[in-house]
């Protein structure tokens, strides 16, 4: 991934989207911001116990990087629901503690309109469609992925938007990694189809379950770039549940420019 630096705030761009005209993306580190705590930095979540007025004040730092364009983000709740914005449908959304919105997909093809998805751990999954036009910010945890929200993600862009699987690009961002992702109840959580992905200590790469499913809804290999980067062996840049516990959210944001 690329590092870039930007009023003092530090995110990364996936080399594949980068020189696509049009489009605006990046996922920040936790450094800068001011949260405080087990939320120290630039920590964007409501959900985790930070003062609301430290979150306001994160999320208008993300926004300025994107010259204060709206940010868009949701509750999410670790399912397989996309959420649609749709250019010429109006689109109805607030910003605040509440976050009316529910769903773990932000699927658009509206212009001047960023979307956010919160991470520590999870993986950010974004794809985009350069024929199109159309920008997608998928929040995968490992309950996600074992629904596959990348394959119901990638067939409701199909369906809504007319996009093709072969012309899409997809980044998957810092996460956990397999060398962390341990399940020792696996049994249990994850389906018995997926327990290839996993090696003899019980830990899963969900990383390669991710490439896989991009590329069992259609898209190309050589279209789809993997950071490598683990969140729980990264907490100097990234939140991490597994590593920390308590402890913020960071922000991955999209949209089309």
């Amino acid at each position: 991934m690329i590092l870039n630096e930007k009023k003092g705030v530090a995110y990364y761009t996936f080399p594949n989207f980068s020189n696509q005209p049009g489009i605006a993306h990046g996922i920040f580190t936790r450094n800068g911001g001011n949260s405080t705590g087990p939320y120290e930095g630039l920590n964007i979540s409501f959900g985790v116990g930070d003062d609301k007025k430290n979150v306001i004040k994160n999320r208008n730092i993300i926004s300025s990087i994107f010259n204060d364009r709206n940010i868009v983000s949701a509750r999410q709740v670790h399912g397989t629901d996309g959420i649609i914005f749709k250019e010429g449908e109006d689109s109805v959304f607030r910003e605040d503690s509440k976050e009316p919105l529910v769903g773990d997909a932000l699927i658009s093809n509206k212009n001047q309109m960023l979307f956010m998805i919160k991470v520590a751990d999870c993986q950010p999954v974004m794809v985009y469609d350069p024929k199109q036009r159309v920008a997608a910010n998928i929040h995968s945890g490992w309950r996600g992925s074992v629904k596959n929200i990348i394959g119901h993600t990638i067939r409701i862009m199909g369906d809504k938007f007319n996009c093709k699987s072969s012309d899409l690009i997809a980044g998957i961002g810092p996460s956990l990694g397999p060398c962390c992702a341990e399940f020792v109840n696996y049994k249990k959580e994850i389906p018995e189809a997926y327990w290839t992905y996993k090696n003899q200590d019980n830990y899963f790469d969900f990383w390669a379950m991710s490439k896989d499913q991009l590329c069992n809804a259609g898209v190309l290999p050589g279209n789809i770039h993997l950071s490598n980067i683990c969140t729980k062996c990264h907490t100097d840049r990234f939140f991490s549940y597994r590593g920390e516990g308590t402890t913020g959210r960071f922000a991955a944001v999209i949209g089309l420019v």
